[in-house]
């Protein structure tokens, strides 16, 4: 899981963490609004963890910028010494997905964030296929086809392609995909991202006569959508 931090306390930072990448997630950091901002500007991630009282602007007013300007539909989980309850009420109806006051307890941490993942991608059940017409994707065999027809892939264009389909709609980044697919290798990067998408839209056909478009973001990533009307 990729987790997006913004904590202004450097001890909280490094606890926080440290819990993160035991549990085998990968956490990027920021102790000011602004450089978290500008971090998810170029960065997609999985889950937002955000303190309320930050120094150059409050978690609460990233979490409308999240929500209204950004128009990112990540769950978002506050942490915070805020404990009343009209805190919590109030970040809920901000579109915070859950609320944890500090001190934080390690395991209860670590299972609000899985939980906040597995809900956001519907994936508590791995289905045997995928209906996505005029594609399909037997989970199974780990095969793809289009009109009934098999595609040949290879093992990492079809689970490049399982992933996009997961997230269609959604701005994925090169580096969410390269560590989502590739692992975290130092003998890999990005370019190898371009290289599998632009196999994929050759070989499924991912133009407006299929109904589907993948395109390409300028220095961030890739979008797979469903065409409107297709």
């Amino acid at each position: 899981m990729r987790v997006a931090l913004l904590e202004d306390n450097q001890e909280q930072v490094d606890l926080f963490v440290a819990w993160l990448v035991a549990a085998g997630h990968q956490c990027s950091t920021s102790l000011s609004a602004k450089a978290f901002v500008k971090e998810i500007g170029h960065e997609s991630f999985d889950v937002f963890i955000l303190d309320w009282e930050i120094p150059d602007q409050s978690g609460l007013e990233v979490l409308d910028w999240i929500r209204n300007t950004a128009e990112l539909d990540t769950p978002v989980m506050f942490v915070t010494a805020r404990d009343h309850e009209q805190d919590v009420v109030t970040a809920l109806e901000h579109g915070a997905d859950d609320y944890l006051s500090k001190p934080v307890r390690k395991m209860e941490l670590l299972a609000r964030l899985t939980a906040l993942e597995r809900r956001a991608r519907h994936d508590t059940v791995v289905k045997p296929s995928l209906d996505l017409p005029p594609f399909r994707v037997d989970t199974v065999e780990r095969k793809l086809y289009r009109d009934g027809k098999l595609v040949e892939l290879t093992q990492k264009e079809y689970e490049l392609a399982v992933f996009l389909f997961k997230h269609a709609g959604q701005l994925i980044s090169r580096g969410h995909i390269l560590e989502t697919i590739w692992g975290r290798s130092a003998d890999i990067n990005t370019r190898t991202v371009d290289t599998h998408a632009s196999r994929l839209r050759s070989k499924l056909g991912l133009t407006d006569e299929s109904g589907w478009r993948l395109t390409s973001v300028y220095l961030y990533g890739y979008r797979l959508e469903k065409i409107p009307g297709s």
